[in-house]
């Protein structure tokens, strides 16, 4: 359960790992001053004088001229200081003669050489992957303090929307942004709740807001462009405080971020590729902030451009582009097109002050993977 959570507690070691000495290979444990001289042509001879399995605690201990069988993990004996390695021996009834000499030490795990008492094994903040979580299992720990994943109620507005799933009209289109949302949220260590499609009516919106105040963010989808229906705006702009409204990307324009009952809430494009790529840009940062994630830095490659593309001053523009044989080819279609998306491996960014980038100019490809 802890897996993919971030620790809200700092996590001492309570034992060394491994708790004694052990063998780190199969063969004998010796005495390595003992076989200092051993080589191919002048073996040193061992009387074995017992074995020790992984789950025993030896009871014997091991003299001069002496030797132990043990196993990988087995506790090392008394009197031993290094194991040599069974291709390194051969057995002759209850001797053994050693062919490799060792030195005090080799083949063997100290005491608390992997964690020592007293380390901090997790700290305040971290990210519980799979490797901090075998740490803790191997320390015995079964419960963890963590901080609880913050919750995104996702609101789908406009009279337009269908639920997906149930069947709609000839002039209905599908809920594609609550899907696309929730999966940013989820990818990104929030819980996601989606409400039900609200029509374009300022006070059903109202209520709408009024129930995503018990939620740590608010996202809501469609509505925000500037024209008769600026319902969000009205709404967000009477009973909270509005931050932004709109920002000089393409696509994406129609963006507000703005504060309801104390709680963030970011109003979204109802063009598919709108939404989605400013998810990347916006919410995907408030969201793991608020996580208490790591921000994330996205993998750059560089490409040559595969056909002129033609911008808009004043604005940046965000270009979802396909990776082929070292070129980037540009798969934006429109807005409203949520393939725009699917079929990209990352997207391109165009500065305000440029109106066109050549065929064949290098590009910075941000990968969406």
């Amino acid at each position: 359960e802890a897996s993919g959570r971030v620790s809200a507690e700092n996590v001492k070691a309570p034992f060394d790992v491994p708790l004694f000495d052990r063998s780190a290979m199969d063969g004998y444990c010796v005495r390595a001053e003992d076989v200092y001289s051993a080589s191919q042509f002048n073996p040193v001879r061992l009387r074995i004088v017992g074995s020790v399995g992984v789950d025993e605690e030896p009871k014997i201990s091991i003299k001069p001229g002496e030797c132990v069988q043990v196993a990988t993990g087995s506790i090392i004996p008394e009197g031993g200081n290094a194991v040599v390695m069974y291709e390194h021996t051969e057995r002759v009834d209850d001797e053994i003669m050693v062919y490799k000499p060792v030195y005090p030490g080799e083949n063997i795990s100290k005491k608390g050489s992997d964690i020592p008492e007293g380390e901090e094994v997790v700290k305040e903040g971290d990210y519980l992957n799979a490797s901090k979580i075998g740490v803790l299992a191997a320390l015995g720990i079964g419960k963890v303090k963590v901080y609880k994943k913050p919750s995104v109620l996702i609101i789908p507005t406009g009279n337009e929307l269908a639920k997906v799933g149930e069947r709609k009209s000839p002039t209905q289109v599908y809920d594609i942004n609550s899907h696309t949302l929730a999966a940013i949220v989820k990818e990104n260590g929030g819980i996601p709740i989606i409400h039900d499609i609200v029509p374009d009516d300022e006070r059903e919106v109202e209520k709408a807001l009024e129930k995503g105040s018990e939620n740590d963010l608010i996202v809501i989808t469609g509505g925000s462009s500037v024209g008769a229906k600026d319902i969000i705006y009205n709404v967000l702009n009477r009973r909270g405080e509005v931050l932004f409204h709109g920002v000089q990307v393409k696509p994406g324009k129609p963006t507000i971020g703005a504060v309801f009952n104390g709680k963030i809430v970011l109003a979204m494009p109802g063009h598919p590729t709108s939404c989605l790529s400013n998810a990347y840009l916006f919410l995907r940062p408030v969201l793991r902030r608020l996580a208490r994630l790591p921000e994330i830095s996205p993998r750059v490659v560089k490409a040559r451009l595969a056909r002129r593309v033609v911008a808009t001053l004043g604005r940046r523009l965000f270009l979802t582009v396909r990776l082929i044989d070292g070129e980037a080819e540009p798969v934006f279609k429109e807005s409203s097109a949520i393939t725009s998306m699917a079929e990209a491996d990352g997207y391109i960014v165009i500065p305000e002050n440029a109106d066109t980038i050549e065929k064949g100019d290098w590009v910075e490809v941000y990968m969406f993977q």
